[in-house]
């Protein structure tokens, strides 16, 4: 790579200007996601971030300039939290941005310019080849770490950003979404390889070799086998002010689907906002619903329970007769919206922000429960509550334990002006792609969306300016996807790759100082 002439040490640019262009190119990559939803971007956007760190002058340099590049990265995919959170956002986004930093400094290791007497080479074929591995593993394992539930979750993965790319979902039901990360990065690395004059031979090779992977892959990978449709119908109450409004209004709606043959009806997360067991005249009227429009009701409660203590969000599905008894306890809640992490230290969040001020109950297991339907074979449904969609593990989990659709209910009526409602719909295709599984995203306030099960559009999606209650042919499929029946293997082949890395960095930093001391004992023994 040519550097820039100016400075003593190489690096171009003073260090407040390479600063600057770390923040910048760290935030490039939020605009893949919607609303922006710019998907072909993802294929150049970390190539200034790569470059940049590959004329870093120095370890340490490479370390702040990949911190400060996650930590605008991180504050970008969730600038909509600002509102909510603050100033603590901009902790979090700190935090979290660090676990880039050994990423820049791999990243530099791998990429950088050698100096020798015919002056700046770039890396070796050698060197591309393992920066090929090496720097989209490094990346995904980021994800890995900050996907931790405790962490704020997967949101703004990568390889999310090809939600609506056939060819890209359908390579989510062999990798998941982590295969679709890593094919990404490794295209960016190619790219950036290409910027040395040294490189471009091996980085074209580079690029030749991961599309005819990913072609072969697209090819091996085999379809689902469709089995029919059901009949869905979503219901979005829309923004209105207070619970028993929100309950009327999501009745009104509901009549108007009877006579429609549906075979489910789903509303949005805390739609029912009292515990139904103790709440026998809203138990009746559910139950009323339900023979009016012929069909089960999938409502969400969130509500103090009766039957112990604490505050839960549950899916409880309703049938003629009132609650069937199938009812899901939320399990993944939504860092300081519905509980504070550790709140004996930081439950000051709640005095600058709009934190959870009460912390919400965990449920202990997934359900998978089943409903009526018209042709009397029953529907198995596999529900998600609005957070949980991010985690590609819990609707594998469901498909295993014999789920037909996935149905996600969700509000998101905090951030109706942000980009948030329309990324979080956008993960419906993901799930669905990966697990050959329809997903049904059901929300409060919009955006719904329909997914079939190779992850395409169903039917219209409901804006966020729309209430209303939206019928469905959700096309099913049986079969098991490679996602399902593997795992997460993408992740541990990151894993493998790094560890080996780290081994033998290990080894050479043993050896060099074995080697030093021999060379300091022949020179002391040499004759003068």
């Amino acid at each position: 790579m040519r550097r820039p002439a100016g400075r003593e040490d190489g690096s171009p640019g003073s260090p407040w200007w390479r600063a600057v262009a770390a923040l910048v190119a760290g935030a490039l990559p939020a605009l893949c996601f919607p609303a922006p939803a710019l998907w072909w971007l993802a294929y150049v956007a970390l190539v200034p971030w790569l470059a940049l760190l590959a004329t870093a002058a120095t370890p340490r340099r490479a370390a702040l300039e990949g911190w400060l590049g996650g930590t605008a990265f991180m504050l970008a995919v969730h600038h909509w939290l600002l509102p909510s959170l603050h100033i603590f956002l901009l902790v979090l986004a700190a935090l979290l941005g660090a676990l880039w930093a050994p990423w820049g400094l791999l990243v530099r290791d791998l990429l950088r310019s050698r100096h020798t007497p015919a002056g700046a080479r770039g890396p070796g074929p050698g060197r591309c080849a393992t920066a090929l591995v090496l720097v989209p593993s490094g990346w995904l394992l980021i994800e890995l770490v900050r996907s931790w539930e405790y962490l704020g979750g997967p949101w703004g993965v990568f390889g999310a950003s090809q939600w609506q790319v056939a060819p890209a979902l359908r390579l989510a039901s062999l990798g998941g979404v982590w295969l679709l990360t890593l094919l990404l990065v490794a295209v960016n690395t190619a790219l950036t390889l290409l910027l040395f004059r040294t490189a471009w031979r091996t980085a074209l090779a580079g690029l030749l070799t991961i599309a005819v992977a990913a072609g072969a892959a697209w090819l091996w990978t085999p379809r689902p086998q469709p089995v029919g449709t059901t009949r869905i119908a979503v219901v979005q109450a829309g923004v209105v002010v207070g619970p028993d409004a929100r309950f009327a209004l999501g009745e009104q709606l509901t009549r108007r689907l009877a006579g429609r043959g549906v075979d489910l009806v789903v509303w949005g997360e805390s739609s029912v906002g009292a515990d139904l067991s103790g709440r026998p005249d809203l138990r009746a009227r559910l139950a009323a619903l339900s023979r009016e429009v012929d069909a089960d009701l999938l409502v969400n409660v969130d509500a103090r329970r009766a039957d112990r203590p604490g505050i839960y969000k549950s899916s409880v599905l309703i049938g003629p007769d009132g609650p069937t008894g199938d009812r899901y306890d939320k399990m993944r809640l939504v860092p300081f919206g519905e509980y504070v992490p550790a709140r004996s230290i930081l439950g000051w969040a709640t005095s600058v922000g709009k934190a959870a001020t009460e912390d919400r109950h965990r449920g202990t297991r997934q359900v998978v429960m089943t409903a009526d339907t018209q042709g009397g074979a029953g529907l198995r449904l596999g529900p998600l509550v609005c957070f949980e969609t991010a985690f590609p593990d819990m609707s594998r989990r469901l498909v295993r334990q014999g789920a037909g659709v996935l149905v996600a209910q969700s509000a998101t009526s905090s951030f109706q002006e942000s980009w948030a409602p329309a990324q979080h719909a956008s993960l419906a295709a993901l799930r669905a792609a990966e697990t050959w599984r329809p997903m049904v995203h059901a929300t409060l306030t919009g955006v719904s969306a329909v997914h079939g099960p190779r992850g395409e559009q169903v039917g219209p999606r409901l804006g966020t300016d729309r209430a209303t209650a939206a019928v469905y042919d959700v096309p099913l499929a049986q079969g098991t996807s490679p996602y399902v029946r593997l795992g997460d293997w993408p992740l541990y082949a990151a894993l493998l790759a790094v560890a080996v890395y780290a081994l033998r960095k290990g080894v050479r930093a043993l050896r060099k100082p074995s080697a030093v001391r021999l060379a300091e004992r022949r020179s002391a023994s040499a004759p003068r």
